[in-house]
C-alpha cells in the first residue's frame, strides 16, 4: 500500500506552501524532492519519480517553492528557497522517523538544496541526490554554480544525462572528481536534462527513468 498525503509547510517569515508525502508501507528511506525552476511538485516527472520510488520502498516529500505556490514566474531568492527546503526536511524527519533521510531534487531544486547544505548542514540528512544538476545555463558552459559543493561534507549522487544541455560532462566530471569519494556520478546514456532519450537510441524515456530510479535506490540503500 502507498499513501499520499497533502500537507502544508510553514516557512518562517515567508508563508505557507503545499507539499505531498508519498509513503509506502514499511518505507526504509525518505527523499526530500525539490522541483525544478519551471514546473511544480505535481509535474509528471515529479509524479513518476515519487511513484517509482514508492514501488521501491522509498517515500518522497515533494513541495512547492513559494514563487511556484503563488504562480509567479521568477524563482525565489536563494535564502527563501533554502528556508523552504529546511522546512521540508524538518517535516520529512517528523513524518518518517527512523528511516534514511536524503534530500535533493530536479535541477534548480537540487542546486538550492546543496547550497543550503553547504551553508548549514541539515539535521539527519545522510546524502544529497541530484536529478540533473544544472552546472550552467544553456550554451554558457562554466563551473561557478558548483563551487559551493566543496563545502558539502555528506555523500552526493549526480544523476546526469549525457545530452544534458545544462551540464557539460567535460566540465562536470572534473568537478565531481575533485570532490573525492563523497561524490558519485551516474551517467544516463543519451538522456537530456530530464533523462528523455532519442527514439534512435533504441530505448524509451521509461527505460531511462527506470535506470535513474534503480541507481538512486541502490545509492540510498548504501547510505542506510
Amino acid at each position: 500500500m502507498v499513501e499520499t498525503r497533502e500537507l502544508k509547510l510553514d516557512i518562517e517569515r515567508v508563508g505557507t506552501v503545499s507539499a505531498l508525502l508519498t509513503r509506502p508501507d514499511h518505507a526504509r528511506a525518505c527523499y526530500v524532492l525539490a522541483h525544478g525552476a519551471g514546473a511544480d511538485m505535481r509535474h509528471s516527472f515529479m509524479e513518476k519519480v515519487a511513484e517509482g520510488l514508492a514501488s521501491r520502498g522509498i517515500a518522497t516529500l515533494r513541495f512547492n517553492f513559494p514563487y511556484m505556490e503563488k504562480k509567479q514566474g521568477r524563482p525565489d531568492q536563494p535564502a527563501v528557497a533554502h528556508a523552504t527546503i529546511r522546512a521540508a526536511v524538518q517535516a520529512a524527519a517528523r513524518l518518517c522517523p527512523g528511516v534514511t533521510l536524503v534530500a535533493g531534487g530536479k535541477s534548480f531544486g537540487g542546486r538550492m538544496t546543496s547550497q543550503a547544505q553547504s551553508k548549514a548542514p541539515f539535521s539527519g540528512v545522510k546524502g544529497l541526490a541530484f536529478l540533473g544538476f544544472p552546472l550552467h545555463a544553456a550554451k554558457k558552459p562554466s563551473t561557478e554554480r558548483a563551487e559551493h559543493l566543496a563545502d558539502v561534507e555528506i555523500p552526493m549522487l549526480f544523476l546526469q544525462g549525457t545530452r544534458d544541455g545544462l551540464a557539460d560532462l567535460g566540465l562536470l566530471k572534473p568537478v565531481i572528481a575533485a570532490l573525492g569519494a563523497k561524490a558519485m556520478l551516474h551517467e544516463v546514456e543519451g538522456g537530456d536534462h530530464s533523462f528523455a532519450v532519442l527514439k534512435k537510441s533504441g530505448r524509451t524515456n521509461e527505460n531511462a527513468l527506470t535506470e535513474v530510479l534503480d541507481a538512486l535506490t541502490a545509492w540510498i540503500d548504501q547510505l542506510g
